[in-house]
């Protein structure tokens, strides 16, 4: 049968890789990603700003950038108050009263990340693949071809979606191999559908199967020794052997029926506001992924609201800001602090890399009444977990939260830092590609050292 030993983990790397991974010590083995798509206010969430309460309705009085819209207000104070949280007292606004009550000691708050670019699909590209443009490899897809997955039977790199969540700007091609192999491409699970993923359960039996798969390999076998594409019928033959072995896996994955009431409560399963329920579905499959050697999963946002269109920036609020952040806000606090609970019960979150971000922030002043416009010169994200530093902060924005003024960071350092506490060198980690040494970070990347613990 088509099976190969050794098909998925045991060779994890592809062709262009120039050494043997992890060379570092691994503090974290797996990573989950909330991405907060849209752009979420740092300054109503993290980085509390006391001086845009102060001036609320005044005129900048610095320099106002040129954002993406441009039909600025004044400054606009936030309206939402933020308290300290934990034994550390981290602010966290009123949006977040799970995570501030429960986790604020397990975050590492990032206050001076910055991007090169000021639209959604631009930004989501970059924040994933370091690239501001489509055909660039995602840093999950990198991290399974550094690292492979513990878990031969499900993919490495599993994104998580719910019925009505829409794909953020920019498509699907965020998660891509690129011009990795292609086995290392995110696969997409709908995790309240019928059928996570299509056509999961087999429509014959096991034995046609086989024998199906068998002459496939075959074939494929033989137009690789007649072409020499031998790398790309690799990718193909084990994509092929993942997608069968899945057809057990996923079915089992997706089965919550032996989860305790307990757990569900802790992650939101009883919230009246269904939005909240579908996103701790998505967050209690991470845990059950990490439990099962999934080295990389991403979780998605949905709409605003129950029966809103689908959105792929829901949390892009150039008007209405006070109710669209506090609708999503509900969406993902209990579900978020529910899993890094419920990871560090079940003492995996030492082991797991937590990350929450969005591709950038928003202005201190208006944009029409109530809202307000993109800023990358100054935005917060957090870590918690998989070896890093809990309850601290990391770089600081100016009294207005418009630009960073200590610690300026990018979306390298990130990913120089993730790769780091995976125990890989971020610099050693290329593939050769259009004539030279790609890597996620490009040419840039410093390790946050600050925030290991």
């Amino acid at each position: 049968m088509v099976a190969l030993s050794g098909l998925l983990g045991d060779r994890a790397l592809g062709a262009g890789t120039k050494l043997s991974l992890p060379v570092l010590r691994p503090r974290a083995k797996h990573v989950i990603f909330c991405y907060m798509s849209g752009g979420v206010s740092h300054l109503d969430t993290f980085d509390p700003k006391p001086k845009l309460s102060e001036l609320h309705g005044k005129p900048m009085p610095v320099k106002v950038e040129r954002t993406q819209f441009n039909n600025n207000g004044n400054i606009y104070g936030s309206p939402f108050d933020f308290a300290p949280g934990g034994q550390s007292g981290l602010p966290i606004s009123d949006l977040f009263p799970h995570l501030r009550q429960n986790c604020a000691d397990d975050l590492a708050v990032i206050r001076s990340m910055t991007s090169p670019v000021n639209e959604h699909a631009q930004g989501n590209f970059f924040f994933h693949t370091g690239f501001p443009f489509i055909g660039h490899p995602s840093a999950g897809a990198w991290t399974c071809y550094g690292l492979g997955t513990e878990n031969a039977n499900l993919p490495g790199y599993v994104v998580l979606k719910s019925g009505s969540a829409g794909t953020p700007h920019g498509g699907v091609g965020q998660w891509s191999s690129g011009f990795l192999p292609a086995q290392h491409q995110a696969s997409v699970f709908k995790v309240d559908a019928a059928d996570p993923v299509p056509n999961i359960r087999p429509k014959e039996s096991d034995v046609t199967q086989r024998a199906r798969l068998k002459f496939i390999d075959q074939v494929d076998r033989e137009f690789a020794s007649v072409t020499g594409a031998g790398d790309v019928i690799d990718a193909a033959i084990r994509n092929y052997e993942t997608a069968y072995l899945m057809q057990s896996a996923v079915p089992e994955l997706c089965d919550l029926r032996g989860e305790t009431a307990a757990t569900k409560r802790l992650y939101g399963f009883e919230s009246r506001n269904p939005m909240t329920r579908a996103y701790a579905q998505q967050a209690l499959l991470a845990r059950r992924l990490v439990e099962r050697g999934v080295r990389f999963i991403e979780l998605t946002c949905l709409p605003q609201k129950p029966g809103g269109e689908q959105s792929p920036n829901p949390w892009d609020q150039h008007g209405g800001l006070e109710s669209g952040h506090r609708n999503m806000s509900e969406q993902v606090d209990q579900p978020i602090a529910g899993l890094l609970t419920d990871l560090k019960q079940r003492g995996l979150l030492n082991e797991t890399l937590v990350i929450w971000a969005g591709e950038f922030g928003r202005t201190p002043f208006s944009q029409g009444k109530d809202g307000r416009d993109h800023n990358p010169f100054g935005f917060s994200i957090w870590l918690a977990g998989g070896g890093t530093k809990g309850g601290t902060i990391y770089g600081e924005t100016d009294e207005f939260g418009y630009h960073v003024v200590d610690k300026k960071t990018s979306v390298f350092d990130l990913w120089a830092t993730v790769l780091y506490l995976l125990g890989v060198d971020h610099e050693k980690l290329t593939y050769r590609y259009a004539g030279r040494d790609v890597r996620l970070t490009d040419v840039h990347g410093l390790v946050w050292k600050e925030l290991i613990a």
